[in-house]
């Protein structure tokens, strides 16, 4: 078929894409003299006769709503011609390859990159949701990635047009099923916001590497789209409560288009957007089943067009991060003294020896807090921080904001690191503050990397729940998300825990940690704590 002629003016060159319903052909427009992709039905022939003319009737529909959306993120329509006795589709050539194959090739994709996808790819469904156009078939293979950097939403074989008669058997499930709603597997007309189900669907595979919900058949992977949560992703960073929002079971409940814009260009910023977290279901404040993630490639997707080209840096999972001088750093005597309430640097300094100690020691003496009077000027509102909270001034030299209540405790001195807690309840949920004037790491990132390696090998079922690079008051930092259990011979408070910590390097070299824990059954009110704490925070 290579070099035929269609209808007199289309000359096929090499097939560049093929699936299960069709071919694409680069060709040659001999009329226009220009480079032209072209969908050629090959399904048509290995179906009956009944059904051939079904499959004719999606082709046509798919160049006919493909043609009704104009927009920069949709491959144009540029004709349709009948050759063979089957539609052809002749459409825009961008060269370039599928989400799909930059996931199989990469393994995964860099959360901001993921988020800039996912952007387009959006404001290409708002452009066919407003031509009256249902996409039914967002997935990683039908995300066109161009080498010049555009993301376009391509194959429409089964969009819905509103005010056509349906093209489908009664009770036929179209689409992926990995990538179809709940609300579309019970059965139930599908709407915008099953497009955007599938948009969660789809970021949740490029930055994990595989589908939410694919099981070991198309049964089991539709009860599990119906019944499951998807369980956490590890690699998701800042896009990982926009995914969650999306992948709400509840259509009416999902955020629709303008929300869910507003959210991804927040990711892609490398901001985790808070707005997400109204429409993010209980079951992801919770830890998961307590299996550890995967470990990624070294070398995730990231688009190298200047003009697209994503600026954080990606967690390079097996990198061995550089040391320098102490091998337990600053934010693993963080962690650790959580552990054991409020235990002395002494003692963990013993235990990093590798000295048991089943004992508990001592607070060291804490210098006295500044107390903020009831009349001073920082007393008066702040709309930064929620109602009900107080700024507090530390003698370490650092200042925040913290609710009503929480009272000073377990000040800690070990040579350049100083670290403090503040809590409520005698220290079951706290946040602690850690300040080192000649941390072990150059870079913050590096840091947290050999911290989580080191917390894996102590802790009792420590699970990493993310782990990445972000900037802090624009300045370079980590954060890092993790499980635990804490035992009955270590604290007073025993059992499942959850923590973040926000560390970031200031201008003055100072590294700085602010960490946040609680159990994990208390965690749903806890996490939102750490923004207004992360708000409020001034440097000494």
């Amino acid at each position: 078929m290579q070099g035929q002629l269609l209808a007199g003016r289309y000359r096929l060159a090499d097939a560049i894409g093929s699936g299960g319903m069709g071919r694409v052909w680069r060709a040659h427009d001999e009329v226009l003299h220009r480079a032209v992709a072209i969908k050629e039905l090959t399904a048509a022939h290995f179906v009956s006769e009944s059904d051939q003319e079904r499959l004719l009737a999606r082709t046509r529909a798919e160049a006919r709503a493909a043609a009704r959306i104009n927009h920069s993120a949709v491959v144009t329509v540029h004709d349709v011609l009948d050759h063979d006795a089957r539609p052809w589709i002749v459409m825009e050539l961008v060269e370039g390859h599928s989400l799909a194959d930059a996931v199989k090739d990469h393994g995964r994709i860099e959360p901001r990159e993921a988020a800039r996808i996912g952007l387009w790819v959006l404001r290409a469904l708002r452009a066919a949701h407003s031509a009256g156009v249902l996409h039914r078939d967002v997935k990683p293979g039908n995300v066109l990635l161009g080498d010049d950097g555009r993301v376009l939403l391509t194959d429409f074989g089964i969009a819905q047009i509103e005010g056509d008669t349906t093209i489908t058997r009664t009770g036929e499930v179209v689409g992926s099923v990995d990538y179809l709603a709940p609300e579309r597997i019970r059965g139930h007309d599908p709407g915008s916001a099953s497009d955007l189900w599938a948009l969660g669907a789809t970021l949740y595979t490029a930055v994990e590497g595989r589908s939410p919900f694919r099981r070991t058949s198309p049964l089991s992977t539709m009860q599990a789209v119906v019944e499951e949560e998807a369980a956490r992703p590890a690699y998701a960073g800042p896009l990982a409560p926009v995914i969650a929002a999306l992948l709400h079971k509840d259509p009416a409940v999902r955020p629709d288009a303008t929300a869910a814009e507003l959210m991804l260009a927040e990711a892609a910023e490398g901001r985790r957007p808070n707005a997400a977290q109204v429409y993010v279901p209980t079951q992801h404040a919770r830890a998961d089943s307590g299996t550890a993630p995967r470990t990624g490639p070294t070398t995730p997707y990231q688009a190298t067009t200047p003009p697209y080209q994503p600026t954080a840096t990606p967690y390079q999972a097996t990198t061995p991060p550089p040391k320098r001088r102490r091998l337990r750093t600053l934010a693993l005597v963080v962690v650790i003294a959580a552990l054991v309430g409020g235990g002395t640097v002494v003692a963990l300094q013993k235990w990093d020896e590798g000295r048991q100690t089943n004992h508990r020691t001592s607070p060291s003496p804490s210098p006295t807090p500044t107390p903020t009077p009831e009349n001073s000027p920082s007393q008066s509102p702040d709309s930064t921080v929620p109602a009900g909270w107080v700024p507090v001034d530390d003698p370490i030299g650092f200042g925040l904001s913290l609710p009503k209540g929480w009272t000073r405790r377990n000040y800690q001195k070990s040579g350049t690191l100083q670290q403090v807690d503040y809590s409520p309840d005698g220290g079951k949920n706290f946040v602690r503050i850690a300040v080192d004037t000649a941390p072990d790491f150059d870079d913050p990132y590096a840091h947290m990397v050999d911290l989580d390696g080191q917390l894996g090998e102590r802790l009792v079922d420590y699970t990493t729940l993310s782990l990445e690079r972000d900037l802090y008051r624009d300045r370079p930092g980590a954060r890092l998300e993790h499980t635990w259990t804490a035992l009955a011979k270590d604290t007073d408070f025993p059992g499942p825990y959850r923590a973040v910590d926000q560390m970031y390097m200031a201008g003055s070299g100072v590294e700085y940690a602010i960490y946040l824990a609680a159990p994990a059954d208390e965690w749903a009110t806890a996490e939102p704590r750490l923004e207004p704490v992360l708000r409020s925070w001034r440097e000494g």
